[in-house]
């Protein structure tokens, strides 16, 4: 077990981040749950037709499924202020499906809008005619490469001794991150911008095109514009504010390493807007609601048939 080095800045937590974190994993567990279990029955059990997009949507249900099984480790963590009880390979494993999640969640989401963009803006363009089959593929390689990316992670200490707790933790105070902490530091910043300005593109590219052919096809491009932003708003919500704060508290640890106490509360801002981090979850049947016409009907067809079967009851 590793110790923080004493000629570091210690970012301590304060027990009400750690309840604030609490209460988000409690909301994410009570709203996630529910909806990704309804969201896996329509693609199992309701689903017909199983088009690219749908294939990239389910991709992004089992990276939720990732969260949902790490949460109640991290509800348990934070609600003993961070004491981690479960040991150095488990905490290891934990994180690891936990920034997994993230890294798939971001992958599929712009996939996601990537296809709405061509199916759209390029309709001849070979990734608008890609096959299902092609589209396993492709979501393949995806994990593939988003697992290969944070492997690392699992070789490296990342429970460390402060305060008479042990922290599990994959960014902490280091004199000299090892490889694989810096690694993880470089994927977890370029995971969200070069994403984030690919979908901020796609946005301005649909919106262009609908502008141009407004009159051609109205509904189809008007629902895909609709997808993409909506893509891009929980993009934005779920994981700006953590890469934010991240990189504002390396500035000050990189700069201004003597003032301690504004390293300190950047850094613990960066612990509470992890939270926004684990919302992804949650709203992610929302995006399969706006990017699959097929998904949201089928919704909205099983919303009516439990209706009526309770109209067929009460009537009894």
């Amino acid at each position: 077990m590793s110790n923080f080095t004493s000629s570091n800045c210690l970012s301590d937590t304060d027990p009400k981040d750690t309840h604030f974190l609490w209460f988000v994993l409690i909301v994410e567990v009570v709203v996630g749950v529910p909806g990704s279990i309804l969201a896996l029955w329509i693609f199992c059990f309701r689903m017909k037709c199983w088009k690219t997009h749908i294939i990239f949507l389910f991709n992004l249900l089992m990276a939720d499924f990732l969260l949902l099984i790490g949460v109640p480790f991290r509800i348990h963590n934070h609600w003993g202020e961070e004491n981690w009880v479960f040991g150095q390979a488990f905490c290891r494993i934990n994180l690891f499906m936990l920034t997994v999640n993230r890294s798939a969640s971001i992958a599929f989401m712009t996939v996601v809008a990537v296809n709405r963009y061509f199916k759209v803006v390029r309709p001849h363009h070979c990734i608008s005619t890609m096959t299902s089959t092609q589209a396993v593929w492709v979501s393949g390689l995806m994990w593939t490469a988003v697992i290969a990316v944070h492997v690392p992670l699992l070789t490296t200490d990342l429970l460390h001794q402060h305060n008479n707790i042990s922290l599990c933790r994959s960014f902490s105070s280091y004199d000299e991150p090892p490889w694989q902490i810096k690694m993880h530091y470089a994927a977890f910043i370029a995971e969200f911008v070069l994403p984030w300005f690919l979908l901020l593109f796609c946005t301005a590219q649909i919106i262009c095109h609908l502008r141009r052919r407004r009159m051609v096809q109205p509904k189809k491009v008007v629902r895909a514009i609709r997808a993409v932003v909506v893509i891009v708003l929980v993009f934005t919500f779920c994981f700006m504010p953590s890469v934010i704060t991240g990189l504002t508290a390396m500035y000050i640890k990189k700069f201004y390493p003597a003032n301690c106490a504004l390293y300190s509360q950047c850094t613990r801002l960066f612990v509470i807007c992890i939270g926004f981090t684990y919302f992804n979850s949650a709203l992610d049947p929302v995006i399969y609601s706006f990017s699959s016409s097929m998904f949201l009907n089928v919704l909205k067809s099983s919303i009516r048939f439990k209706k009526n079967v309770r109209a067929v009851d009460t009537s009894l």
